[in-house]
């Protein structure tokens, strides 16, 4: 994927978020949320509590540390997408394995960076969390939005199920 890949946030009110692709090639409905945490974000992002979620980031610089399998708080990735100011185009920590967009293309989950993240948590602050469509492929503003509106929400959904695993394990920390 081209680093400088447009995509969309659209919010359910119409609001629209222009900004760069990274990590998956998709569309993805959702609902959408914020962290202020300004590290962590592998884990946010593995979090079974963020499924179905679009998470924004409130800090300015997400990445730079990369990530690992050993910072996973579940199997894989549990959000719909990843919503970034920045995102870091180097990963330096000596536990890294991989970067971040790789790590999120490799799970199909797409990104979004260069939207004003500050504006997103005011409106997200003041309204609650909002459905909303993340696309890094090409289609159109008014799509992205009619995606957000038509997209059922988290009310009545058993995302229990989505997240729990289907058989038990030992966990052996190392």
């Amino acid at each position: 994927m081209s680093e400088s890949q447009a995509g969309v946030l659209a919010l359910e009110d119409g609001t629209i978020f222009q900004g760069k692709a990274f990590g998956s090639h998709k569309t993805v409905v959702g609902e959408a949320v914020f962290n202020t945490s300004m590290t962590g974000y592998q884990e946010i992002l593995t979090d079974p509590s963020y499924f179905g979620q679009i998470v924004a980031m409130t800090a300015p610089m997400i990445g730079n540390y990369g990530v690992n399998l050993e910072d996973n708080e579940a199997s894989k990735p549990m959000v719909q997408g990843f919503v970034v100011r920045e995102l870091s185009p180097i990963a330096s920590n000596w536990r890294s394995t991989d970067t971040l967009s790789n790590f999120l293309e490799q799970n199909n989950i797409p990104g979004l960076e260069g939207i004003d993240t500050r504006a997103l948590t005011k409106k997200l602050r003041i309204h609650g969390s909002m459905k909303a469509c993340l696309s890094t492929e090409d289609i159109s503003d008014e799509e992205a939005v009619q995606n957000a509106k038509d997209w059922v929400g988290i009310v009545g959904t058993d995302y229990v199920k989505e997240v729990t695993c289907s058989t038990p394990y030992v966990y052996c920390p190392s």
